[in-house]
């Protein structure tokens, strides 16, 4: 084998290893902290407890923000899918 063929199988793996579907990012964020963004701009925060196909979401301790400031706490929250626009996981402080 020579030193090229080398790299090249070093790469793959590499980007192989690095490629992540969204799927796997949704499985790894069960349970920890994130930020979901609603179509109309309402953010919340909480512990992603699940979410199925529809991306329907279910929180747990939540928070509301509206234009960046907290509006309401809630225990556990529903949010149906068609209102999601993102998900991200939210930011160690």
């Amino acid at each position: 084998m020579t030193q090229i063929s080398i790299f090249s199988n070093i790469m793959e793996q590499q980007q192989q290893q690095n490629s992540r579907t969204p799927t796997d990012f949704l499985n790894s964020v069960i349970g920890r902290e994130v930020l979901v963004k609603l179509n109309s701009g309402i953010d919340y925060k909480g512990v992603l407890a699940c979410l199925d196909g529809y991306m329907n979401i279910a929180l747990e301790n939540t928070e509301e923000y509206v234009n960046g400031q907290l509006k309401n706490s809630y225990g556990d929250t529903f949010i149906r899918g068609n209102n999601v626009l993102y998900i991200s996981a939210a930011k160690s402080a």
